[in-house]
């Protein structure tokens, strides 16, 4: 669960996009392309769906492997934050500027994990943590993880995301 304190990190009267430069963050000039026949962001009914994304460096490089095996969960969770930061790419490629968000709704967080690895929460933590940083209190979300037996690729996460639509830019 996350609990979120936004007057430890930034101001309130800050927007996503001001909070993101205030904590030095870099997002891909470009998302990942889609995989397959779908597409990173889906706009309806005053939300936008984020389709799974995964760890894509901006050269292209994909972190691969099975976390609890060959990835430390210290690896896993830096991946995780890198699969935050290709939401959030995706997202303002989609809409122009991040500061048409009003909250983060959901994150859905997928850890390719060996059987006994139990630490999927954490993996998905990092992310979590993240985009609440970004959004401030509009950044507390509802979330499940879980491990899975592979994903696209053998990338170590996949997270998807569910985002509300301010009526009006900030």
């Amino acid at each position: 669960m996350i609990s979120y304190d936004a007057s430890t990190t930034t101001p309130e009267t800050s927007t996503p996009e001001q909070r993101l430069e205030r904590l030095g963050l870099r997002l891909p000039e470009r998302p990942p392309s889609p995989i397959g026949a779908f597409c990173n962001v889906r706009v309806s009914g005053g939300l936008a769906w984020v389709s799974g994304q995964g760890p894509v460096e901006a050269c292209g490089r994909l972190r691969t492997g099975k976390v609890g095996a060959d990835v430390t969960l210290q690896a896993a969770c830096a991946d995780a934050r890198l699969v935050a930061l290709n939401i959030l790419a995706a997202v303002r490629t989609q809409l122009g500027s991040l500061d048409r968000i009003s909250g983060v709704v959901k994150l859905t967080g997928l850890v390719n994990a060996t059987p006994d690895f139990a630490d999927h929460p954490a993996v998905i933590d990092a992310a979590s943590t993240l985009i609440a940083d970004v959004f401030g209190v509009g950044g507390t979300h509802a979330r499940t993880s879980y491990g899975v037996g592979s994903l696209p690729n053998q990338i170590t996460v996949e997270i998807d995301a569910v985002l509300e639509l301010s009526p009006q830019p900030r």
